[in-house]
């Protein structure tokens, strides 16, 4: 009904137009003739007041001026003429655009009502957001079972993976829209879900927050510049690298964010002193544990600080208690507990504490040159005073990785990453060695949202301690290839 209501009223308007032009040059041309024969008359008495005619009222000068001024204003009137005839398809189109920027359809002012008005608010400052993270990888040690050992995510060779499958919903608090509160969740599916959360030496229930990578609200507090409070799961800031692929310099990840905590959950805490110095403080259940395995509160203390615009610097320390108070149990007598929560006490508990110091560093000082810095060290110990007859010696990780990314083009980059890691005791991988990896990664931009990776990566340590083509035989080394495709969609600007 709108749609031809708008088309009539240009139709109306453009005859309107026409009829009005048609009429004023019909006016036009009256009004020439007119004056055409009011030339004739003036010249005709003007022939008249020659010598041996009748008498004339006006002299021949007045004649010749009236014959000039008629003529002056005839030229006028056709140059009128060609002016409207020129300009009459603008006006015509001018006035059909008028018209029809005039109609509007008042079908949305009629139906959209003040609670529609809240929901087109609130869905325009939401994202949606989803990630596709899928590679090919090649292990030339072809091992047993195809497994890469010591990855956290390309963790199978010679297969086509689905890595992650990915769904993030974002609405972030606005300070400067009046609104301080704010929430996010990250829903996670595939190879990455099962390696990053939910071990069961950490997690009593690990099925019920498997697919919930990321989920708590935010609250900004009008206190100084504002406190950014964050409460429930999130994936852990301990180490420069990240969860989501598409934001990392490579495609792998290093040993450190294998070892590193991945998420925490409790109270985290942001607290900005100026612009370019902010403070930040997390209580928490404890490292990779949405249920807590024992009654301690582990936390943070950190900063973050810009020295300069082009440098980032992180630095955090860790204090926790990761040794459990209980265990799993089949019995927990004659009154009911909610599934999986029946334990029994482990006495005496192990108190030891964990301490975590971590430390990283990005420079960027053009658009195309990106460098990163990290160094850890990593202490536990099983108990806080040794009882008679127990070791109190610590096991500790430390060492560090270094990376280097260079912007060829819009479409093409390249990066690279140096990594030590010194596993004394086994915390990582359960054997006291040296680790160390080199990783050369090619970027492709297909497009906006479509990115290819192609990486070679070489694992070597001074032990034997990776899988081989010969069951229970170790090598010292192993090198892979991988290809691996990432897709994302979504209105959530940077990093994710």
């Amino acid at each position: 009904m709108a749609t031809t209501l708008r088309k009539w009223t240009r139709e109306t308007a453009a005859a309107t137009c026409a009829r009005s032009f048609g009429r004023m040059r019909s006016q036009i041309a009256a009004l020439l003739l007119v004056l055409a024969i009011g030339c004739g008359v003036l010249q005709a008495q003007q022939a008249d007041s020659r010598p041996g005619t009748a008498a004339s009222e006006s002299s021949p000068q007045d004649l010749a001026m009236r014959v000039q001024t008629l003529e002056r204003e005839v030229l006028e009137l056709k140059n009128m003429i060609r002016q409207l005839q020129s300009n009459q398809p603008t006006t015509q189109s001018a006035v059909s655009t008028a018209a029809a920027a005039t109609m509007v359809d008042p079908a949305p002012a009629q139906t959209l009502t003040l609670e529609d008005r809240k929901n087109l608010d609130f869905l325009h400052d939401t994202t949606i957001n989803l990630g596709l993270d899928t590679y090919y990888a090649y292990n030339f040690n072809n091992p047993v079972g195809r497994v890469n050992l010591l990855r956290a995510y390309d963790v199978l060779s010679n297969e086509f993976s689905l890595n992650q499958a990915s769904v993030i919903i974002e609405h972030a608090p606005d300070v400067a829209a009046g609104r301080r509160w704010g929430g996010r969740v990250d829903l996670q599916y595939g190879q990455a879900t099962d390696t990053l959360q939910g071990n069961p030496l950490n997690e009593p229930r690990p099925d019920i927050y498997r697919n919930i990578f990321q989920a708590y609200g935010s609250y900004v507090v009008p206190v100084g510049k504002g406190i950014n409070v964050d409460f429930g799961k999130w994936g852990s800031s301990l180490g420069i690298e990240g969860n989501y692929t598409k934001d990392q310099i490579n495609y792998s990840r290093a040993f450190w964010f294998d070892f590193l905590p991945f998420y925490h959950m409790g109270l985290r805490a942001t607290i900005p002193l100026s612009d370019r110095f902010s403070i930040n403080y997390w209580i928490v259940n404890g490292t990779n544990q949405v249920e807590a395995t024992n009654g301690y509160k582990d936390e943070l203390f950190g900063f973050t600080a810009k020295p300069r615009k082009d440098i980032t610097w992180t630095m955090n320390y860790y204090l926790g208690q990761e040794h459990p108070d209980r265990a799993l149990s089949a019995n927990c007598g004659p009154i009911p507990v909610q599934p999986g929560l029946c334990f029994t006490a482990i006495t005496p508990a192990p108190n030891g504490r964990t301490h975590i110091f971590d430390s990283y560093v990005t420079w960027q000082p053009n658009t195309k040159l990106t460098m990163a810095l990290e160094g850890d060290y990593f202490i536990s110990r099983l108990w806080k005073n040794a009882a008679p007859g127990e070791s109190s010696a610590p096991s500790h990780v430390d060492g560090g990785a270094a990376y280097l990314q260079y912007q060829l083009s819009p479409k093409f980059a390249v990066g690279t990453r140096a990594e030590y890691m010194s596993d004394r005791g086994g915390l990582f991988s359960g054997l006291t060695q040296a680790l160390k990896e080199n990783t050369i990664t090619f970027d492709y931009k297909l497009a906006d949202n479509f990115l290819m990776r192609y990486e070679w990566r070489r694992d070597f340590s001074n032990q034997p301690s990776f899988l081989s083509d010969t069951q229970g035989l170790l090598r010292k080394q192993q090198n892979t290839a991988t290809v691996g495709m990432v897709w994302w969609w979504g209105r959530k600007e940077g990093s994710w």
